[in-house]
C-alpha cells in the first residue's frame, strides 16, 4: 500500500513539474510589456532589449523616399520615443494618429518588428447621431 501511494506521490510530482515547466517556457518567450511612453521614458534602460508593446501618439513620421523605412516618434505626456520601422503601415498611420507599436528599445531608437504597428481612428468607429434607438442598433 505504502508503495502504490509512493508510486502515485511521485508520477504527481513529475507530470506537475513537466506541466510547469512547459508553462514557464511558453510563457517566458510570448511575453509583453504593455506600457506607456512616459512609462518606458522614466527609466529607459529598465527596458532596453525587452519584448515591449509602446502606447503614444505618432510625431513627425517621416518615410525614407522611394523606401518602405519609416522614422517617427511616438510621445505620449511630454516624453517622446524615437521609433524605426520598415513594411507597410495603417492607412490611419499619420501625426497625431494614436497607435500601440511592438518591438524592442535599444538605447538609439525602438524598433518596431514586423506588422508592429496598430493605429487607431476614434471617428471611424464612433456610432452615428441617431444610430442607436434605445440601445439597440437601427436597421
Amino acid at each position: 500500500m505504502v508503495k502504490k501511494l509512493l508510486r502515485i506521490g511521485l508520477t504527481v510530482l513529475v507530470l506537475s513539474s513537466a506541466l510547469g515547466g512547459l508553462l514557464w517556457t511558453t510563457m517566458s518567450e510570448a511575453t509583453q510589456y504593455y506600457k506607456h511612453v512616459d512609462e518606458i521614458m522614466a527609466d529607459p534602460v529598465a527596458w532596453y532589449g525587452k519584448p515591449l508593446q509602446v502606447h503614444g501618439y505618432v510625431v513627425n513620421a517621416k518615410r525614407a523616399r522611394n523606401s518602405l523605412d519609416y522614422r517617427f516618434g511616438v510621445e505620449n505626456n511630454g516624453a517622446v520615443v524615437r521609433a524605426e520601422y520598415t513594411g507597410l503601415v495603417p492607412d490611419t498611420f499619420k501625426d497625431g494618429a494614436e497607435v500601440v507599436i511592438s518591438g524592442r528599445l535599444s538605447p538609439e531608437v525602438f524598433t518596431v518588428q514586423a506588422d508592429g504597428i496598430m493605429a487607431k481612428c476614434p471617428s471611424k468607429y464612433e456610432p452615428k447621431p441617431g444610430s442607436l434607438i434605445e440601445g439597440r442598433t437601427a436597421y
